[in-house]
């Protein structure tokens, strides 16, 4: 596989993982909030390598062709993100928890588990691996075609990595220490996760009715 198709993703990649979204909203509430980064961020990385597993394998493209679907996962990822992002409002930094989830514990594997939500029931990551994975991918290389598509899942995973886990840690040493702070940028992060999933919703209704 040609290393400029693979810096070319990269790039791509960079500038994607840099525009705040469901991922940045979860990682910064579970730092700021929860003081909880590893797990996190390790969810938000098994959700992509599920996406990947899903497009290597071949059944992403069939995905985008049945509309049900798409509908049906568009539903599932925008209530989830809703209902995360009114668990953060309800329980922002230094708060009791007023999520039932919450209050029924909070063990690492539960952190992993949403994140993996987060990442994998978001229907605008598995279109956006759709959409550029299949770009920069070369048929007459002498890789096979899912080895290609593995290669550049993973260098999309490692670089999420590298900008999730700081970015986390940022959260929970530097805003963890600030009570005031953190409950502000939970509530924000809380509001960033509403307004995605409302507007998920919103975009698929507008469809269906264009039609």
């Amino acid at each position: 596989m040609e290393l400029s198709a693979v810096l070319g993703f990269a790039l791509v990649a960079v500038a994607l993982i840099a525009v705040p979204g469901p991922d940045w909203a979860y990682v910064l509430a579970s730092g700021a909030r929860d003081h909880v980064v590893a797990p996190a961020v390790s969810g938000i990385l098994l959700g992509y390598v599920l996406i990947t597993a899903v497009v290597v394998v071949g059944v992403g493209p069939l995905a985008t062709t049945l509309p049900a679907a798409l509908l049906v996962l568009t539903v599932v990822g925008a209530g989830y993100l809703v209902y995360l992002g009114v668990c953060t409002l309800r329980r922002p930094a230094g708060v009791g928890s007023a999520c039932p989830a919450a209050s029924q514990g909070r063990t690492p594997l539960r952190y992993v588990a949403r994140g993996v939500g987060v990442s994998a029931l978001n229907p605008k990551g598995l279109l956006l691996f759709l959409s550029i994975l299949p770009q920069c991918v070369r048929p007459e290389a002498a890789w096979p075609l899912p080895a290609q598509l593995a290669t550049l899942g993973a260098v999309f995973i490692v670089i999420c990595a590298a900008f999730y886990l700081p970015l986390g840690h940022a959260a929970d040493r530097v805003l963890g220490a600030r009570p005031g702070v953190a409950r502000a940028v939970s509530k924000v992060a809380g509001c960033a996760m509403i307004v995605v999933g409302l507007g998920l919703l919103a975009e698929r209704l507008v469809l269906a009715l264009w039609r």
